[in-house]
């Protein structure tokens, strides 16, 4: 599975702002949610508590209304006529004459209820009896009514009935000082009454009967309330309805009739909730878009020096130039303290890599010299050698790890004679042809030997093969021409003219000018031409001693020869 890119710095800042802000906003915005409808909760209930005075006082006005109604009708000439004919000749007239006189009490009530329109208007004789009930819900009307409800003369009350609530004002009809009987004026709480409450108040009204709802102006989509749950409110508070929050307040409670107002707290709050919707938006808004810029800004201060600091790591690491430290920025103090913290902890490294090159170094040139010791005659042979093959890599151009690798393994090229016994190595004489096949063996026992060892492994093509020739006749592997390694072929060379420069047991040592003669005459076959070529010219930098040189100049006018190119 393919791992994961990690998402950059800007993007990290910039969500865990925005998320913060978001946060914040939506906590802010319950909160201004939850005041607002605080707010609009106390002002619904303060609102409806002066309204419900404003409707009780226009209450009491409608019944001294309907009382001024009702005795103003009272005075009618023609309907105590028409009520006192009707008394006066009861005794004497059949049923179908009553009949007449109660007709002629019946036109006389729809005259009066023509001029004002009242649901019921009502007249009975002096002993309850019924004579007449005009007006538009004079057919729902019970003959029982007036009687389940009594009340002193003249006053307002509420009748409730199996058709409905009313009020009723009742006024004694006098002529010449007799009471022939009641009128009775009765409006009833109905849908249309409530509507006018509605209208009046701006809020919603429910009138109860009992247990059962009367009339109601409370939205068609709220379920059917339970009374129970309005009265249990008590004269005003809050309700819960199908989730709404309604204020309530009671307008009258006579009897089984109750009259309430409702409000919807959660419609009042709803524009001033919309309102501050609208103005946390903006803010939001706002806030998302600063937030947005300055985590981008912010990021960026942080991000450039961090990825200035990684671009120079990177770089340091592609070219593995640790000498030159790094410098701060100076945007970011903790950036500009990793940085010093780096610079310190490379100076520590290279340190610490010096002295592991400077163990690495004493521990070869141990080795050389255990091996040099073990024969007076080839003491100081490997230092020779590294010093002989530097001066001729320099002339070849090689560059500086290439000559860092000849230099070291030219100091163990000979390091598998360590194998070889004294007999074989040290005989003063020439070897037989067996003892040069041990000899052959100690390239291959050299390579074997710093196979062992992690460190010295770029060494090993020197010291395996350092004694292969361009021919093909070398040992041990006889490779030819470009097959040999060009650090090979070098320290070949500047062995073969240390040798022969050198004193043996068996033979005194050659002068220089005799030994590259020699070189120059087996070139191309036994030794690489450039290489000779690069040693003749690296000669006049080095005494007749062949002392150790550990810096030798460059020639300035030796062309790079083609074979340089090989490693």
């Amino acid at each position: 599975m393919a791992q994961r890119t990690p998402p950059r710095f800007v993007i990290r800042t910039l969500v865990a702002t925005l998320a913060t802000v978001a946060f914040v906003l939506s906590a802010v915005l319950i909160v201004v949610t939850i005041n607002v409808q605080a707010s609009v909760r106390s002002g619904v209930i303060d609102k409806l508590e002066t309204g419900q005075q404003l409707l009780a006082e226009l209450e009491d006005r409608r019944g001294q209304e309907l009382r001024a109604q009702v005795a103003t009708l009272a005075e009618n000439s023609t309907l105590k006529a028409a009520v006192d004919t009707y008394h006066t000749e009861l005794r004497t007239t059949n049923p179908a004459g009553r009949a007449d006189l109660l007709a002629t009490i019946a036109r006389e009530l729809d005259k009066l209820a023509a001029r004002i329109h009242p649901d019921v208007l009502e007249v009975r004789s002096a002993s309850g009896e019924v004579l007449g009930v005009a007006g538009r819900r004079a057919v729902e009307w019970p003959a029982y009514a007036r009687v389940n409800a009594p009340a002193r003369e003249g006053e307002a009350k509420f009748v409730t009935t199996s058709s409905g609530i009313f009020r009723l004002a009742s006024v004694p009809v006098v002529l010449q000082g007799t009471q022939l009987g009641t009128l009775s004026l009765a409006n009833a709480l109905d849908e249309r009454y409530a509507n006018e409450i509605t209208e009046l108040s701006g809020a919603r009204a429910l009138v109860l009967s009992g247990d059962h709802v009367v009339a109601s102006t409370l939205p068609d989509n709220l379920p059917l309330v339970k009374p129970d749950v309005i009265r249990a409110v008590g004269k005003q508070g809050v309700v819960s309805l199908a989730g709404s929050e309604y204020a309530v307040q009671r307008l009258l409670h006579e009897g089984d009739a109750q009259v309430y107002v409702l409000d919807s707290i959660d419609a009042s709050a709803r524009p001033a909730i919309a309102v501050a919707l609208r103005t946390m938006g903006w803010i939001a808004l706002g806030a998302f878009v600063l937030a947005g810029l300055a985590s981008v800004w912010l990021s960026r201060t942080i991000a450039r020096p961090i990825g200035t600091l990684s671009a120079s790591l990177s770089s340091m690491t592609e070219t593995r130039n640790f000498e030159n430290p790094l410098t701060p920025g100076g945007d970011v103090l903790e950036i500009d303290t990793l940085t010093i913290t780096f610079n310190t902890m490379m100076q520590s490294v290279q340190a610490a890599e010096e002295e592991r090159l400077s163990a690495y170094v004493g521990t070869i040139r141990a080795l050389a010299l255990a091996l040099d010791a073990r024969d007076p005659y080839t003491a100081g042979h490997s230092e020779r050698v590294s010093a002989l093959s530097l001066a001729i890599g320099r002339c070849l151009w090689l560059d500086d790890t290439q000559l860092e690798v000849l230099r070291l393994g030219a100091l163990l090229h000979d390091i598998g004679k360590i194998g070889i016994s004294d007999h074989v190595l040290m005989k003063p004489g020439p070897l037989t042809a067996e003892e040069y096949e041990i000899i052959k063996q100690h390239p291959v026992v050299g390579a074997r030997i710093l196979r062992s060892v992690p460190f010295l492994e770029p060494h090993i093509p020197i010291v395996e093969l350092h004694h292969e020739r361009p021919d093909g006749k070398g040992y041990p592997h006889g490779l030819r021409g470009t097959e040999i390694p060009l650090v090979a072929s070098i320290v070949h060379v500047a062995d073969a003219f240390d040798a022969i420069t050198s004193a043996r047991a068996y033979r005194p040592a050659r002068a220089a000018a005799e030994g590259l003669r020699e070189l120059w005459r087996c070139a191309g076959a036994q030794f690489d031409a450039e290489v000779v070529h690069a040693l003749a010219k690296a000669l006049p930098d080095l005494d007749r001693s062949h002392a150790f040189v550990d810096r030798a100049p460059r020639p300035a006018a030796v062309p790079v020869p083609l074979r340089a190119l090989r490693a």
